[in-house]
C-alpha cells in the first residue's frame, strides 16, 4: 500500500495544485484527505489563492482515488458539492490498521479502539508529527496551506513500512518514521 496524505487544504488553489502535481507524479493507491477541505475557519487567515470552487472541481475529478473524513471547518453543505464522502469523523482502513481522523473529535489520547501497531492519521494541528505511543503510531502530515509551529507547507506518504512528511515546496524530507 502507498497513500498520499494531505490535510487542512482550507480552500487554497495554489497549494492544492502543488499537492496534486506531486500526487500525479507517482503511483499511489489513494489520496487520503484528513479534513478541512474548502473553508479556512474563523481562526485562520485566508490561505494563498483562496478558491473553494477550484478546490472542489479538482478534487471531484479525482473522486475515485479519494478517501476523506470531516474536519472541524467542513460543513454538511460541503457534501452537496463534493462527490466523495466527507461526513465521517473517522474511517478505518486496511483491516482496521489505519485510523483516519481530523483530530478535533479524536486524537492521540481519545480515539476509537485500534489494534496495537496501528497508525492513527490526523491533521487539525497543522503541525507534522511522527510519534509512537502505547504501541500505536500517531502521524500528522501537517497542513498543505496554513502550516504552524514553524514548519513549512507539507504532505505525507504512508507505505507498509514507513510514514514520511515532505516539504510541499521542495519535496525535501521533514521527518520520517518506520512503522
Amino acid at each position: 500500500m502507498k497513500y498520499f496524505v494531505i490535510s487542512d487544504i482550507h480552500g487554497s488553489k495554489y497549494y492544492l495544485e502543488k499537492a496534486l502535481k506531486e500526487f500525479s507524479n507517482h503511483t499511489y493507491d489513494n489520496l487520503l484527505i484528513l479534513g478541512d477541505i474548502l473553508y479556512h475557519g474563523p481562526r485562520n487567515a485566508l490561505p494563498k489563492d483562496y478558491d473553494t470552487t477550484y478546490v472542489m472541481q479538482e478534487l471531484n475529478k479525482r473522486k475515485d482515488k479519494i478517501i476523506a473524513i470531516r474536519g472541524n471547518c467542513d460543513a454538511e453543505v460541503d457534501q452537496m458539492v463534493l462527490e466523495f464522502k466527507i461526513t465521517d469523523t473517522y474511517r478505518l482502513l486496511n483491516d482496521d490498521k489505519i485510523l483516519m481522523t481530523h483530530g478535533h473529535v479524536y486524537g492521540p489520547n481519545d480515539h476509537p479502539i485500534v489494534k496495537k501497531g496501528s497508525c492513527i492519521l490526523s491533521g487539525h494541528t497543522h503541525i507534522p508529527t511522527c510519534d509512537e505511543k502505547n504501541g500505536c503510531y500517531y502521524l500528522n502530515p501537517g497542513s498543505i496551506s496554513i502550516p504552524k509551529g514553524g514548519y513549512p507547507n507539507s504532505y505525507g506518504v504512508l507505505t507498509d513500512t514507513d510514514f514520511t512528511v515532505y516539504n510541499l515546496e521542495t519535496n525535501e524530507v521533514i521527518m520520517q518514521t518506520k512503522i
